[in-house]
């Protein structure tokens, strides 16, 4: 069984194969520009994506956000995490909130079919690390560290796909395929 994944990030796509891989299904990255909303309003964000991308592609797609949402600050940045990061870095986001109260780690996946859009998520309670850790390049998984944990994201290496929120939030979405589609 195949599954299409819009992204251009590789190591969500590398990720996202491993995970989907021990369901039986075969994920095939498609990769185009879609402007995407700015909205801290994930579920809003993710709805306007995927239909996008289905009505580019006209085939079955699934795209994803994955975001911190700080309690200290009301859950944001939420939608609006890649902006966020990208403006402060690692450096100074560990400087402002390592040692603060637990952050949440959410994936959330929008699957549209073509007859209707289907959400799944994923989430990982975790802190907020200073110094920033082993920087694979691959956004704030240098400072997050999953409560039980001593390792952040970026440390733990490919242990990171068996306790991530993206490993829930594609179970989901592999359980909803199988489930729906394997007689297709």
């Amino acid at each position: 069984m195949q599954i299409r994944f819009l992204s251009k990030n590789k190591y969500k796509i590398e990720e996202a194969k491993r995970i989907l891989n021990v369901f039986d299904i075969e994920l095939l990255a498609t990769h185009f520009e879609i402007d995407e909303l700015q909205t801290s309003d994930t579920k809003k964000l993710l709805r306007d994506k995927a239909l996008k991308a289905f009505k580019h592609v006209g085939r079955p797609i699934f795209v994803e956000h994955t975001g911190l949402y700080l309690n200290l600050l009301n859950g944001f940045p939420g939608g609006l995490t890649q902006n966020f990061w990208d403006t402060l870095e690692k450096e100074k986001f560990a400087e402002l909130f390592a040692g603060m109260e637990p952050v949440m780690a959410r994936t959330d996946v929008c699957y549209v079919d073509g007859k209707r859009v289907w959400y799944f998520e994923g989430e990982v309670e975790g802190l907020i690390v200073k110094p920033p850790r082993v920087d694979h390049g691959f956004q704030w998984d240098c400072v997050f560290q999953p409560l039980g944990y001593e390792q952040t994201f970026s440390d733990m290496g490919r242990m990171k796909d068996q306790v991530s929120m993206r490993r829930k939030a594609l179970e989901a979405l592999a359980r909803h395929i199988r489930t729906h589609y394997a007689a297709q």
